[in-house]
């Protein structure tokens, strides 16, 4: 089988006086093109276990491959590198540079993958042209909606041409409009492009979205539902 990501027994214990295991001995497989919604209630675990597949937080024990590499040994530099080549991300909070534009912040992952200016601009207007942002390049996150700025996140998130994208609760701070377009966008890519998307997410509507809905409760895997 062709995965993309896989974990073997995944556990992230956070040490205090009373210790907490976020994450349980989990088991999940992706594969190339799926489009999973990882769910469950807050404080069950989905958003430790999305870091530390795209390498933002090291597991206390386990094993994460991505694309067959194995992330655990990995120096920070080596974990920089490899997020930026293979791994896209979306947040919540959108993350966008603000004195940069659309355009800009779209391009700033391939600047800096030190790829050249003629493909920089070829890839960066095809993407916020298929996000619907043609008309908003020049605008800097301050002149753009919220569902604005998360459509350039998206398309920043692809521009490095990523194994996957992991979306960390991407509609949180959408209204219903601005999340519909949004989901619209990424099912089309995915079926138009292949594009592995992979949400942390407790918006409903991602989850009736979902092609597989992985449920995380205390840390562990209740159910995994395949549509």
């Amino acid at each position: 089988m062709n995965y993309v990501i896989e974990t073997n027994q995944v556990s992230k214990i956070y040490d205090g006086v009373v210790p907490v295991k976020a994450v349980d001995e989990v088991d999940l497989n992706i594969e190339n093109g799926e489009f999973t919604a990882i769910v469950g209630p807050s404080g069950s675990g989905k958003t430790t276990l999305l870091n530390m597949v795209g390498g933002l937080d090291r597991p206390t024990s386990g094993s994460i491959k991505v694309n067959g590499q194995e992330l655990a040994g990995m120096s920070e530099n080596d974990m920089i590198d490899f997020r930026l080549k293979h791994i896209g991300f979306v947040f919540q909070s959108y993350n966008l540079i603000p004195v940069l534009t659309a355009k800009e912040n779209t391009e700033f992952i391939m600047l800096m993958q030190n790829i050249d200016r003629a493909t920089r601009n070829e890839r960066v207007e095809k993407l916020l042209t298929e996000v619907g942002l043609e008309d908003k390049m020049n605008s800097r996150p301050s002149q753009l909606s919220g569902g604005q700025q998360q459509r350039v996140a998206v398309a920043r998130a692809l521009a490095s041409k990523p194994d996957f994208v992991l979306a960390d609760e991407p509609t949180a701070n959408l209204d219903s409009k601005s999340t519909e377009n949004l989901l619209d966008i990424m099912a089309r890519l995915n079926k138009e492009e292949g594009v592995t998307f992979v949400f942390s997410t407790h918006d409903q509507r991602v989850i009736d979205r979902a092609r597989r809905v992985v449920t995380l409760v205390d840390g562990k895997i209740s159910s995994d539902e395949r549509r």
